[in-house]
């Protein structure tokens, strides 16, 4: 039997936003737009809802003043790429983005939190993100326990990759000292 190939119809940022705006998709729907593709995301379950508020809390006690912290909204990459990670570090600015969701140079740190779905992560956003030249991505596994590092974007992927687990330091390679 011949193979078939399957022809995908890929969408622009400026697409995406013109179909939530003609309400092709429910009120409250969870999608992002990874390249080109509209992805149905996963709903957000009690451990997850509770890393992130613990991430926020963490971030602000620690770096309140220095960053601005965003949950869950739009990180602009491409024409093709708007996910919306858990969390971001990003640089200070007056209007809070209200001018433009952030990119890619604004950001200092960017976590995507997992439980069921570690593997697309791991696949599908690890890979779009060192793309991007994002500097430091967090992948915090609810089930393992642990946080994955990666650090320092190259062509062949981040340059380096580590595991941190409960009782380990880790801190944002902006902020050594915290």
């Amino acid at each position: 039997m011949p193979a078939t190939s399957v022809i995908k119809r890929l969408f622009t940022v400026k697409e995406y936003y013109q179909m939530f705006e003609a309400g092709l998709f429910a009120n409250g729907e969870r999608v992002e737009l990874i390249r080109g593709e509209i992805i149905k995301m996963s709903p957000i379950g009690r451990r997850h809802a509770a890393c992130v508020d613990r991430c926020n809390y963490v971030f602000a006690a620690k770096l309140g003043g220095k960053v601005l912290i965003r949950i869950q909204n739009p990180l602009s990459l491409d024409n093709t790429s708007e996910p919306e990670p858990d969390v971001l570090l990003l640089k200070y600015k007056e209007d809070f983005y209200e001018s433009g969701h952030p990119q890619t140079a604004d950001v200092f740190l960017l976590i995507e939190v997992a439980d069921s779905k570690i593997n697309s992560d791991r696949e599908l956003k690890i890979p779009l993100y060192v793309e991007d030249g994002i500097t430091e991505v967090w992948l915090i596994d609810i089930n393992s326990a642990c946080i994955e590092v990666y650090r320092h974007p190259t062509i062949a992927g981040y340059q380096e990759i580590q595991k941190f687990y409960r009782g380990q330091n880790l801190s944002v390679l902006a902020f050594p000292d915290i």
